[in-house]
């Protein structure tokens, strides 16, 4: 059994659907850029192969199998939903599955000009995803935790990159998120990772979402900050008139989150820079307007 972290090639890839799926091996293979946990490789026109690379424990993907062809029958844009799983092998150890493969170009790679089009997709999306969660439903102790769970994270990612000249208010977006009441409603379906390289866009407006490893249920809040996050200026307050079924609390928590986010992406952007691991220069600039359309507000 190969090193969990070797190189993954598209050798390896080819040999493991020999294996397991040959009726998909002859099909075109092709490294797809990103990915940190998951690495993926498009195979045909229609379909990825999502394969473990980062990733130590197989539950993003068991979760992904379980629940993304229920979650794809209520949402009105595409996301990738597993066709056949890959078990893991002498040739490689961790699990990898087959998925549809969503048509695209990653935010972080491309832009929206249609803001209205896109709140109203995006609020459209949102909308049919957070609906009350089964019993059953994945939970998460991480992203899904009240602001107040997040002072360490949050502190870090200011310390790091937070605009002097703007420091304050984003520290006084950051103390509302932290005192507004907690989710009052039943746990919803959550994304849970709503970023610029998670959705795809085309024509200028949103087109899909990817990545759904982090999807849990809970608070509303943690996919409400992509109206800030992913919209361009303008676009927040169309998309939370759109989206509608939300209250005060839940905006402050969603505009505190979307500050911690930015800064993530400010801080992935500076990482990037510098050339270290995981880094991803073209997120500092995203995260950097973001933030400014945060202070701003609605």
């Amino acid at each position: 059994m190969i090193d969990s972290n070797a190189e993954i090639t598209e050798d390896l890839v080819r040999g493991l659907l020999q294996d397991q799926h040959p009726d998909l091996a002859k099909l075109p293979i092709r490294e797809v850029a990103g990915g940190w946990g998951n690495q993926m490789w498009r195979l045909g026109d229609e379909l990825a192969v999502r394969i473990q690379r980062m990733n130590t424990r197989p539950d993003p993907q068991l979760k992904e199998r379980r629940w993304l062809p229920v979650l794809a029958r209520q949402l009105p844009l595409p996301i990738p939903t597993p066709v056949r799983d890959g078990e893991p092998s002498e040739r490689f150890p961790k699990i990898w599955t087959v998925m549809t493969w969503v048509d695209g170009t990653p935010l972080d790679h491309g832009s929206i000009s249609r803001v209205e089009h896109a709140a109203d997709t995006l609020a459209a999306f949102l909308k049919a995803l957070h609906v009350e969660a089964p019993a059953d439903a994945p939970v998460d102790t991480v992203r899904g935790v009240h602001a107040q769970g997040c002072a360490e994270t949050f502190e870090e990612f200011f310390q790091a990159v937070a605009p002097s000249h703007i420091a304050d208010q984003v520290r006084a977006v950051w103390d509302e998120a932290v005192a507004a009441p907690a989710w009052q409603g039943p746990p919803v379906w959550v994304h849970g990772d709503l970023h610029p390289a998670n959705v795809v866009v085309a024509d200028g407006t949103l087109a899909g979402v990817v990545d759904f490893e982090d999807v849990f249920a809970g608070d509303p809040a943690w996919d409400l900050a992509a109206g800030w996050v992913l919209l361009p200026e303008g676009g927040a307050a169309r998309f939370f008139d759109v989206y509608a079924q939300v209250d005060q609390a839940t905006v402050r928590r969603a505009r505190g989150l979307a500050a911690m986010k930015s800064l993530f992406l400010m801080l992935m952007g500076q990482n990037g820079d510098r050339g270290l691991p995981g880094g991803k220069p073209k997120w500092g600039p995203a995260g950097r307007s973001a933030l400014d359309r945060v202070v701003k507000g609605l």
